[in-house]
Formats: C-alpha cells, sequence, structure tokens
C-alpha cells in the first residue's frame, strides 16, 4: 500500500468522511440481481451451445469420411 493511500485514509478517517468513501454505489436491487444471474446463464447456454455445433460438425465431418482421428 503506498504511503499516499495511508495519509489519504487517515485525513478522511480525521474529517470524518471515511464511511462515504467507495459508499457511492447504490445498492443492487433484486431485480438487477436477477437480470445479472440471468445474463450469465445466457452466456453459459451460448458456450455449451456453440461446443456442440462445433463436435457435431467434428463427427459428421469424421463419418463421411470413414475415419474418426
Amino acid at each position: 500500500m503506498s504511503s499516499k493511500t495511508l495519509k489519504n485514509w487517515v485525513g478522511h478517517a480525521r474529517q470524518g468522511q471515511l464511511a462515504t468513501v467507495g459508499a457511492s454505489r447504490r445498492p443492487v436491487t433484486e431485480l438487477e440481481a436477477e437480470l445479472s444471474r440471468v445474463k450469465r446463464d445466457l452466456a453459459e447456454a451460448r458456450m455449451e451451445r456453440d461446443i456442440l455445433k462445433k463436435a457435431t460438425a467434428y463427427f459428421a465431418k469424421a463419418q463421411l469420411s470413414g475415419t474418426r482421428s
């Protein structure tokens, strides 16, 4: 930790502003949390779909050529 960071924290603490440092972010609502979860789930489902597409193409190509190597 740099000495400047520590000095800033001490200065804010002495002025009674330490509790407000970093508190500018508003709390996440239940709806926003649900949206975030759904976006993560969608990204995972898309990744799984893409993997299955590639695997299907690989095995279809191998079957047409008569080999599986």
